[in-house]
């Protein structure tokens, strides 16, 4: 059985409740872990077949805490994962465009392969006050991370990536 990898952070919910959407649709198909972006490291991503990043947009970058994951999971990794497939999502307040090349380049560097455009789910959170208030992702936008995940662990699957 193929392994999916999904690694998030989250600060006020958002990205968590994306990451778990996509996981518990990505066990119907395939064994999946979920981890925090702290709790996962370079033995996590050479255990698995495929990944899925998600991780809040801050301050027109990806979050902190992932990418100190990334900081210290890139070399240990590099060159041991190549051709593996992932995908990504993106909480977002407004556009989560930079977030989104920002892990596209570190994946570009692992040499991955990108399975589908990123998924940006826009909060339109745009006041300190409701940036930092706990969020909650509308069904609708959680049924596309649901999606997300139930491709990626039936393609890992099914071995098409």
């Amino acid at each position: 059985m193929a392994e999916l990898l999904i690694v998030y952070h989250s600060r006020t919910g958002g990205s968590r409740q994306m990451a778990e959407a996509a996981a518990g649709a990505a066990r119907a198909e395939t064994k999946t872990h979920l981890m925090t972006a702290a709790d996962a490291g370079p033995n996590d991503l050479l255990r698995a077949e495929g990944y899925i990043f998600c991780a809040p947009e801050n301050l027109a970058a990806t979050s902190g805490e992932m990418k100190e994951f990334f900081d210290r999971s890139y070399y240990p990794v590099l060159g041991r994962i190549e051709g593996r497939p992932y995908a990504q999502m993106i909480c977002a307040g407004s556009d989560g465009e930079n977030a989104a090349r920002q892990t596209a380049r570190i994946a570009q560097g692992w040499r991955l392969k990108e399975v589908q455009p990123p998924l940006i789910i826009c909060t339109h959170a745009q006041t300190p006050d409701a940036i930092l208030a706990p969020k909650t992702i509308p069904e609708d936008q959680l049924a596309l991370c649901r999606e997300l995940g139930a491709a990626m662990g039936a393609g890992l699957e099914m071995g098409v990536f």
